[in-house]
């Protein structure tokens, strides 16, 4: 009785085990896909720092009340240095933006009435010799193509030369408004394209130096190129 018990068992088994790889064959295998690439979202985010250059051309009118105005142009180059932040939102990008630049912008004349500052012997000059901005920008991002508007305080230099020597040379504070594009070309590289125009005001060469009272004003446009690094 035990033998026939066993037995059967034994057959049990060896039926299970037998039908074991036909059901494993019925189940189906899982199938593995390669994780799909997401590129990450460009994002003008962060700090910068970055290089500028260009060329500038304004006016710098002379002006007394006995001696009447003398109107000088005034331009030349600019090199210099950037350092900036932004907040993307959206397609809207808010930051602000600082840059220093040394320049080597200048007018001269004889013109005007006998007995101005400026006749004589000599020209009368006018220099400034550095210039800078604090700005805000805001952008509307087009992914890698940020166009912006931007505006704020100026910073530099008016040097105030009259024909028969001496000069008075005074660190004015004005204004600028202009606008630009920007465009991310590589990594965190960008380039960007801007115009800016700027007023610093006038200062005042005393009699000492131009023998009356003179107001010396200066106005500028200013057209620069850049590249910026963003960290």
């Amino acid at each position: 009785m035990k033998r026939g018990i066993l037995s059967a068992c034994a057959a049990a088994v060896l039926a299970a085990a037998a039908a074991v790889p036909s059901f494993a064959a019925d189940i189906p295998r899982p199938v593995y896909k390669a994780p799909v690439y997401v590129a990450p979202v460009f994002t003008w985010t962060g700090f910068y720092l970055g290089i500028n250059g260009g060329y500038a051309w304004g006016h710098s009118d002379w002006n007394n009340t006995p001696m009447g105005n003398v109107s000088l142009n005034a331009k030349g180059a600019m090199v210099g240095g950037t350092l900036g932040y932004n907040i993307q939102t959206g397609n809207f990008v808010f930051g602000l933006e600082g840059d220093i630049d040394a320049t080597w912008i200048s007018g001269s004349s004889q013109a005007g009435a006998n007995g101005t500052v400026c006749t004589g012997p000599n020209n009368c000059e006018s220099k400034n010799t550095w210039f800078g901005t604090a700005r805000g920008r805001i952008g509307f991002a087009i992914d890698r193509f940020l166009p912006y508007i931007t505006g704020g305080g100026a910073f530099g230099n008016i040097k105030a030369t009259p024909n028969f020597g001496g000069s008075v040379n005074k660190t004015q504070f004005g204004w600028t408004a202009g606008a630009g594009v920007e465009w991310a070309f590589s990594g965190p590289w960008s380039a960007k394209l801007e115009y800016l125009y700027a007023d610093l005001g006038k200062i005042t060469c005393g009699a000492d130096v131009c023998g009356v009272d003179t107001n010396v004003s200066y106005k500028t446009n200013l057209v620069r190129a850049g590249v910026n690094y963003r960290f």
